[in-house]
């Protein structure tokens, strides 16, 4: 499941908003989520789309954070609908998660189209169990729902990975996935735009680095 979108130059409104979203939740930043929530449902995202990006928070920063988050935005939801605002619930996932050896494989799957070639390598022989983890969880059990996109899964992965850490290689390699999905170079280069005005200069920057990077590795191959 490719389910990428048409390339463009621009994020959508939409787009804009999953990113502070993604990197105040991995930040732990919940007042300020919860501005960048309540903007982002004003800019059309639905419900289930916001909770499918908090979700998917576990994956990158723990499930303390995306709990938290989850918590501010089950609130922030409550607060809208007392103000008589009727925001879309949005779509579930179209097909049920696959389970046991077919959600490793399916997993497998995504993690090979998204990267671009099989994954593999001396850390995964050291620690297979984390080789299995991704595999299963991250690109099995999360990216096999479908209702969000996978474009709109990178925007928040990006954004998440800027607000963190010590972090850089894993954000340079989502830069590369994010690139495989049909998100363009003028439209990372927004994303980092975006973290920079919304979550802090310092994000943004790593942004920009991981991109720079990026595109010297294409270069010099």
């Amino acid at each position: 499941m490719m389910n990428s979108q048409p390339a463009s130059d621009t994020l959508s409104a939409r787009q804009q908003a999953i990113v502070p979203i993604a990197a105040l939740a991995a930040a732990g930043d919940i007042p300020r989520l919860s501005v960048a929530l309540n903007r982002g449902l004003d800019a059309g995202l639905t419900v289930n789309d916001a909770k499918e990006v908090l979700v998917q928070l576990y994956a990158y920063a723990g499930f303390p954070r995306s709990l938290n988050a989850l918590g501010e935005l089950m609130k922030v939801v409550d607060a809208r609908k007392h103000r008589g605002v009727q925001d879309a619930w949005g779509k579930e996932p179209t097909r049920p998660t696959p389970q046991g050896d077919e959600l490793l494989a399916a997993g497998t799957a995504n993690q090979t189209r998204l990267v671009g070639a099989p994954v593999k390598g001396a850390l995964f022989d050291f620690a297979p169990a984390a080789d299995v983890y991704l595999k299963a969880h991250l690109f099995g059990d999360i990216f096999e729902r479908d209702n969000l996109d996978w474009q709109s899964r990178e925007f928040a992965t990006v954004g998440m990975l800027s607000a963190l850490l010590g972090v850089e290689p894993q954000l340079q390699s989502h830069v590369s996935i994010s690139m495989n999905v049909g998100i363009t170079e003028a439209q990372l280069n927004q994303v980092a735009d975006v973290v920079s005005e919304q979550v802090n200069a310092d994000a943004g920057s790593r942004v920009r680095a991981a991109i720079k990077r990026h595109l010297a590795t294409k270069t010099a191959k």
